[in-house]
Formats: structure tokens, C-alpha cells, sequence
């Protein structure tokens, strides 16, 4: 179950409070701590290849793409 369908469910729940604690208790997402899904990139969502250096939070497909407008050269 993904993120999105999670919070589709919940809100269809949201006039039945009971079922929807419940539902909460069993099928609500982890918070991550570590491994992949713990970060994902702030501008495209995806979890994977994350760049944390200079605080960018940012995927690889990302930072290629917006590289040289944040300031960073491209040596080839």
C-alpha cells in the first residue's frame, strides 16, 4: 500500500471515527529512522540516490538537472 492510497482510505474513514483509529493502529506508514525511505528528494519525491551534502536534499536526477543554477560547475 503506498502513501497515497493510505490517505485516500482515510478520508473516505473520516465519518467513521472508530473504524478509522483502527485502521490507523494497524495500516498507518512507519515513520522512517533509517534506510531508504527515510529521506526522499524535495523536489521530486523520489526516495532513491539522495544527495544530503550541503543540506541540497536532493535526488541524483534532480541535482543534474538544477546543478549549475544553484552555482555548482560542470567539469567534463
Amino acid at each position: 500500500m503506498t502513501a497515497s492510497d493510505w490517505n485516500k482510505i482515510l478520508r473516505q474513514l473520516k465519518a467513521k471515527p472508530v473504524i478509522a483509529k483502527r485502521f490507523l493502529k494497524h495500516n498507518k506508514p512507519r515513520d522512517r529512522k533509517t534506510g531508504i525511505a527515510a529521506q526522499k528528494c524535495k523536489r521530486c519525491g523520489r526516495f532513491g540516490a539522495h544527495l544530503n551534502q550541503y543540506n541540497l536534499h536532493l535526488c541524483r536526477h534532480c541535482f543534474r538537472e538544477i546543478a549549475e543554477e544553484i552555482g555548482f560547475k560542470k567539469y567534463s
